[in-house]
C-alpha cells in the first residue's frame, strides 16, 4: 500500500516551505492553520510576480507558523511578522498583480513588507496576499468538467511526486559521478511512497480517506531544480539528465517530474503523514 510521506505547505510563492505532520485538504490546495498555499506572492512595483527562476535567494526566506503570526526570515535580516487577519476588502490598500496570463487584484501587504523583501532581493519590489475576491481556475483542457480554484501557484492547486521517482533520478545522478537532490529541489506539495517510479504518471486517482486527489498534467520543469534550497545558489541542472528519459510527446516533448493534481472529493479532509494512499491506475 502507498504510503503519503510528505505534506509541504509553501505559504510564500518562490520561498521555502514548511514540512507538516499534517494539513487540511481544499479544493485551492493544502492548508494548515488558517494559512493556505500560495497565499501570498512577491512582485514587482508593475505586478509582476518574482521567482526563482530570476531570482534564487528567494529559497532562503523562511516561513515559520507561530503565536497566529507567519514568521519569515532570511539571512542577515530581521524577522518579519505577517499578521493572518484578512484584510477588511473594503478598505484595504490593493494592486493588480499578473501571475503567468492572469491579471487579478491582491491586497497589498505593506511598506514594511515590501523594504524588507527588496533588501532581501535586491530590487525594489512588494509583498502581497490573495484578494478575497479574486479567483483564479486551474485550465479546463486539463480539469475537464471540475473547476479547479488555485491561488498563486504557477497553475494546479497540488503537485504530487513519487519519491521512487527522486530515488530513480537520483541513481542516475550518481552513475553520472553528480550528487543526489533533495526533494525540496522539486517543491511539491505530497510526496508518495511505496510507488513504482514515475507510477504518478499513470495515476486516475489517489485516495487518502474520504479525499479524492487527481493527477491532471505532468508538470514540465523549469530551471528552479537547480537551485539549492539550502543557499540560495545555482548548481548542476538535472535536467540535462532528465532529458535523456523525461521528456512528455504529449507536452511539446517539455521534460516532465512530477504531476499536477486537483481535488475531486473530499475537500476540508485532513491529511496526515504516514496515511495510507490507495492508488488507482488510469488503465
Amino acid at each position: 500500500m502507498a504510503i503519503l510521506s510528505e505534506l509541504v505547505l509553501y505559504p510564500v510563492k518562490s520561498c521555502a516551505g514548511i514540512w507538516l505532520p499534517e494539513a487540511t485538504l481544499t479544493r485551492a490546495g493544502l492548508e494548515h492553520e488558517n494559512i493556505h498555499d500560495r497565499e501570498w506572492m512577491v512582485v514587482s512595483e508593475d505586478g509582476q510576480f518574482l521567482s526563482q527562476r530570476e531570482h534564487p535567494r528567494m529559497a532562503l526566506v523562511v516561513p515559520r507558523l507561530a503565536g497566529g503570526m507567519l514568521e519569515l526570515s532570511a539571512p542577515g535580516m530581521p524577522r518579519l511578522d505577517i499578521g493572518l487577519a484578512m484584510p477588511d476588502a473594503a478598505y484595504a490598500a490593493t494592486r493588480d498583480v499578473q501571475v503567468w496570463d492572469d491579471r487579478l487584484p491582491a491586497f497589498d501587504c505593506g511598506a514594511a513588507a515590501a523594504a524588507w523583501f527588496s533588501q532581501v532581493l535586491g530590487m525594489p519590489c512588494r509583498l502581497v496576499r490573495f484578494h478575497t475576491h479574486a479567483r483564479r481556475l486551474a485550465s479546463a483542457r486539463w480539469t475537464g468538467k471540475l473547476l479547479a480554484p488555485t491561488r498563486f501557484a504557477d497553475a494546479f492547486p497540488l503537485l504530487v511526486i513519487g519519491a521512487a521517482s527522486l530515488a530513480d533520478l537520483n541513481d542516475k545522478l550518481r552513475a553520472a559521478g553528480r550528487d543526489s537532490l533533495p526533494m525540496n529541489r522539486f517543491r511539491p506539495n505530497l510526496v508518495i511512497d511505496a510507488m513504482e517510479p514515475f507510477e504518478e504518471d499513470y495515476v486516475e486517482s489517489f485516495a487518502l480517506g474520504a479525499a479524492q486527489v487527481r493527477p491532471v498534467k505532468p508538470c514540465a520543469r523549469c530551471p528552479i531544480p537547480s537551485v539549492d534550497q539550502s543557499s540560495g545558489l545555482r548548481g548542476p541542472d538535472p535536467l540535462d539528465i532528465l532529458l535523456s528519459y523525461r521528456r512528455k510527446p504529449a507536452m511539446d516533448d517539455a521534460i516532465c517530474f512530477g504531476m499536477n493534481a486537483i481535488v475531486s472529493a473530499g475537500e476540508g479532509e485532513r491529511l496526515r503523514v504516514g496515511q495510507q494512499v490507495e492508488v488507482a491506475l488510469a488503465f
